[in-house]
This record gives C-alpha cells, structure tokens and sequence, in this order.
C-alpha cells in the first residue's frame, strides 16, 4: 500500500505516528507524559528505567502524577507552541494503573483541542476501552508482537491477569486473546489504530505477515515495524539488519499501511521526533532521576 498520499488526512501534520507522509511527520510536534508507574507484562525485550541518558522507549527522566502532568503539559505548549498530540506511552503500562486515564481527563478538560494518544500492551483494553474513548483518547497503538502461543510465550514469558500470575503458553494464549478483542472494540468506537511489533530475528522475523493480516481484520489501520534492541532476555540476539527489516514490512504491507517513520521515543519525549528535543528543559529543573522501577 502507496503511503505517498495521507492516509489519515485528519492526523496528517498534526500526529507523528499517523502521519505516513515524511512531510507531515516532520512537522508533528508531540509530548509523552511519564505517569504510568507499573506494568502487567514481562518482556523479553524490555528494560524500563528512569535514567536521563537512554534514547529509547521504557526510559524517563522521572514518573509524574497526573497533575504533575498538567503542569508538565503547560510548560511544554510554551517551549513548543506547536505541539498537536498528548501521549502515554509509559514507562509502565497505561492501563495497568489508574495514572494515564486520570490524566488524559485532566489535559482533555483542559486542552480540548489536543489529540490524546494511549500506548498499550492490550492486556486491559477489552476492560478499559470504554473509559478510553471516554476521557478523549482518539489515537491507539497496541503492540502485538505475534499471534501465535508458542512464539509469544517465548516473548513475554509471564503476565499478571485478575491478580494473578500466569506464565507460557497460557499467558501468551490471554495477552493474544485480549489484544484482539480490544483491537477490534476500540475500531467500532473509531479510534484510530496503530500496531506496533518488534522484530525478534529468529522469534518472530517469519511471522510479521501473518500479524499483519490478523490485526488488520480485527479494525487496526497501520502498522510499524521496530527493530530489537538486543537486550535483557533477548540480548544474545542481533539487532535485525537492513534486509530483514526490508523483507518484514514488505510482508506487512500485503494488509496493512506500514509506518516507516519510527524513532523509538523516550516514555517522557517532547518535540519533533528526529527534529527537535525539549525533555532536557521540561525536566532539567534538579530532580533526582527515581532509583527503581516497578514491574508490576
């Protein structure tokens, strides 16, 4: 699928993950607020923290309470006047704790205009998708990394589901069930969906497409492909090269409009991405960074 003319015309300048034009994605200013404290998934390829140093998403300089964020939110609109988009994408999961939904009613109130954007592993959105829609959120990425049990036990090998502990193919077989279910809610709601899926080479390198179609027929509207940091359990792996990330998204544009743009945000970023950076002087104000990180 061409993305050469806009595919969400409304989004398009005004959101960077939406807007599948390189002219509109450099001139979408966004601000991610770090609410979310804890998360209800274990990774393979993920390490949160709260360091100043790490470009990359699961990192930021200090967790806010939501009107900690309100404030974060005005100072930012002064720095950078022509941000468009409000986002939670961390460093916990946003519907693992009531933090993101508390605090996109807060800036919706307040800010009406702006578009608000949830970021989310999917475990909670069958079960939080009506608040969503509800507090304004109008933009959604899941990320799903495979819909298979067996490939995605090996990616999150543990989940916290209804206060307990669930573990391999059983947890894979929820997180998958509750992704699709919530993909395919959030669509008869009209929100706008992006899916997000790292590229584990030798895990699920082969198995991009089949995501695609999957998600594709459940309501989502674009797809972007994220390369592995190799890290934590996955730190023996290689970052995918050139011609895998290649042959992947060619694999997902056979459904789905595929996000080429991606540069892998800080949980507190603010700017243009690839373009301009503010987080250093919306948090450059003394605070010591938080020493830990819960996981829920």
């Amino acid at each position: 699928m061409a993305a050469s003319t806009p595919a969400f015309p409304a989004l398009e300048g005004r959101h960077p993950c939406f807007s599948t034009t390189a002219e509109g994605h450099s001139r979408s200013a966004r601000l991610h607020l770090p609410v979310s404290p804890g998360c209800n998934i274990d990774c393979a390829f993920c390490i949160r923290d709260f360091n100043r140093r790490d470009q990359r998403p699961g990192v930021a300089t200090r967790l806010l309470t939501p009107e900690q964020a309100v404030d974060i939110v005005e100072r930012a609109l002064e720095l950078c006047p022509t941000i468009n988009v409000v986002g939670i994408a961390g460093p916990g999961d946003p519907l693992a704790t009531p933090h993101a939904l508390n605090t996109f009613k807060l800036v919706h109130e307040r800010w009406p205009e702006l578009v608000l954007c949830l970021s989310t592993n999917g475990l909670m959105l069958p079960e939080r998708i009506d608040e969503i829609a509800a507090v304004g959120v109008s933009t959604l990425t899941v990320t799903v990394n495979s819909i298979d049990p067996l490939i995605q036990a090996q990616i999150t090998p543990k989940i916290a589901w209804q206060r307990r502990r669930m573990d391999g193919v059983a947890a894979a077989e929820r997180l998958i069930a509750n992704q699709l279910e919530g993909i395919a809610r959030a669509a008869a709601l009209g929100l706008t969906i992006k899916i997000n899926t790292v590229l584990i080479p030798t895990v699920n390198d082969h198995h991009v497409g089949a995501v695609a179609q999957r998600v594709a027929a459940a309501g989502a509207h674009l797809i972007n492909i994220i390369p592995l940091i190799p890290q934590h359990g996955f730190a023996h792996l290689p970052a995918p090269g050139m011609m895998a990330r290649y042959a992947a998204r060619a694999a997902a544009e056979q459904h789905l409009r595929v996000f080429t743009h991606c540069q892998r945000c800080r949980a507190d970023a603010c700017g243009i991405p690839g373009v301009s950076d503010y987080a250093a002087q919306l948090y450059g104000d003394g605070l010591s960074a938080e020493p830990t990180f819960s996981h829920g």
